[in-house]
């Protein structure tokens, strides 16, 4: 009745919010500034409910502290995401995907921790490490790209 049809403005809809690989890489980098920054933030001002919402049983004040020292790193990672987007450079995303690469295994290992009893929350921690895998190897894609990465020299 004059306007299009169903199937044509689905068809147009999906069209247009089409998004490459590389925009909703760009995309999760975004969300990655936030959430280091929200763990980090975390560690530092509240490190007994955060790590209540990770699953992590009441800590105890060793625990408590070594936590809380890991809100700078997360800081950090939140800094190098946040200079990635904004700069754009090779260099900068090979970096990235250096850092991301620092923390393959460090989740997979706290998750043997018997203050995790959850297993969903031990699971999260197994897939934190596999997000990991995945930027790294996506970033340094993304770096190579545009020509980063590592260079040989021909003598």
């Amino acid at each position: 009745m004059g306007g299009p049809d169903r199937s044509q403005a689905r068809a147009a809809f999906y069209t247009r919010t089409r998004v490459t690989f590389e925009q909703a890489l760009e995309l999760h980098n975004r969300g990655m500034i936030a959430f280091d920054l929200a763990l980090g933030a975390g560690a530092i001002l509240a490190p007994d409910a955060t790590l209540r919402r990770l699953g992590h049983a009441a800590p105890s004040d060793d625990a408590r502290e070594l936590f809380r020292r890991c809100g700078p790193i997360w800081l950090t990672f939140s800094a190098a995401h946040a200079v990635a987007g904004a700069r754009g450079r090779p260099e900068d995303w090979w970096a990235l995907a250096w850092l991301r690469g620092t923390e393959l295994f460090t989740d997979v290992l706290w998750a043997r921790s018997p203050a995790f009893k959850a297993p969903r929350s031990r699971a999260a921690l197994v897939g934190a490490g596999l997000s990991n895998l995945g930027m790294a190897i996506a970033f340094g894609w993304k770096s190579s790209k545009a020509g980063a990465g590592p260079r040989c020299r021909r003598r």
